[in-house]
């Protein structure tokens, strides 16, 4: 088996153990740093005349409050940013389209992240029509390279996850949050369906040991699990949640959830990069024994827990003071 390989981590992070701890050390300080949402900048993005022309606005949350920037410039992390909302710029057929849904947010005195469920209406001018795209907000250790070019297959375009060797206890952060809202399907090339349930916001906080085979292929044991649903709405703040990572097998435990286990569904499994360049799902083939080091962290939050172009229009998680607790 060949341990994957990110190309923008460096080598010396699995070697020897003090190079090891201050690589733990800088992933922790880089997520917990920024998890704080009070660094945010502005992308300005002109889209095509054809669905209308405006100038959009892109948030991320590094640099300083008030930067702007404009034009199609693809999105990339500056050094030390490991965060990524899914704010992005698309370029399909010729044609420059964003979807923003996480926004900065006043709070005392700094900022915080508001993710939103939203439809976002596409007005395509010369064919009188709008295109209604069901768009989930999220935000994610990991990476979502620009442009996007196609719609297909939209899971595929998210690189989720950083290599990580320690073993943290708990992920903790401030919320509150409006759910449980009904779900709707809108694709953009059919009519908006209402769904006839609702669906939920939802946390992510894993530990895996991952490895590529020969052919390319990306296979993980889980490690570690912390994962939780909002169910009810919480209309003021809760300070200091901890969400508590549990190592090994917790299909025995009494808290353990369905949601909570493996994940292998194509349509909702995490994607990474093999040593070939490639986008392929990571196959979970187990819960790891014991005593497991892991090699990975995942980190994800979103309002709405379901696949693509579903969800709970209207849901809306608040989130401030995001950090990994070791």
């Amino acid at each position: 088996m060949r341990q994957i390989r990110l190309i923008w981590l460096v080598a010396a992070f699995f070697v020897m153990p003090s190079i090891k701890s201050n690589a733990q050390q800088s992933v922790i300080d880089a997520i917990n740093s920024y998890g704080t949402f009070d660094r945010w900048c502005t992308r300005e993005v002109k889209e095509s005349g054809l669905i209308g022309g405006n100038v959009e606005k892109l948030y991320e949350f590094y640099g300083n409050y008030g930067s702007t920037f404009t034009g199609k410039t693809p999105y990339k992390a500056p050094e030390g940013y490991l965060w990524r909302t899914n704010n992005v710029l698309a370029i399909v057929a010729g044609i420059t389209k964003t979807n923003n849904t996480v926004y900065p947010e006043k709070r005392g005195n700094g900022y915080c992240a508001r993710l939103e469920t939203k439809i976002e209406v596409v007005e395509v001018n010369f064919m009188n029509i709008d295109m209604n795209v069901v768009c989930q907000g999220a935000l994610m250790i990991g990476n979502l390279p620009e442009p996007i070019t196609t719609t297909k297959d939209p899971m595929s375009k998210v690189l989720y996850g950083v290599p990580f060797n320690g073993r943290p206890k708990a992920l903790q952060f401030d919320y509150k949050a409006n759910v449980g809202n009904e779900v709707y399907r809108g694709t953009g090339f059919s009519k908006l369906k209402p769904m006839g349930y609702k669906d939920y916001a939802e946390v992510t906080f894993i530990l895996q040991k991952i490895w590529e085979e020969e052919d390319g292929s990306i296979h993980a044991l889980r490690v570690a699990t912390g994962i939780k649903r909002f169910f009810k709405n919480v209309p003021e703040w809760i300070n200091g949640y901890r969400l508590n990572l549990h190592y090994g097998d917790i299909t025995g435990e009494p808290f353990y959830r369905e949601y909570m286990g493996l994940k292998n569904n194509p349509e909702t499994a995490y994607r990474a990069k093999n040593s070939k360049g490639k986008t392929v799902v990571i196959q979970e083939d187990g819960w790891a024994p014991e005593g497991t080091e892991p090699n990975y962290m995942m980190i994800h939050f979103i309002t709405s827990y379901g696949k693509a172009f579903y969800g709970g229009v209207g849901n809306t998680l608040w989130l401030d003071n995001v950090k990994v607790i070791m």
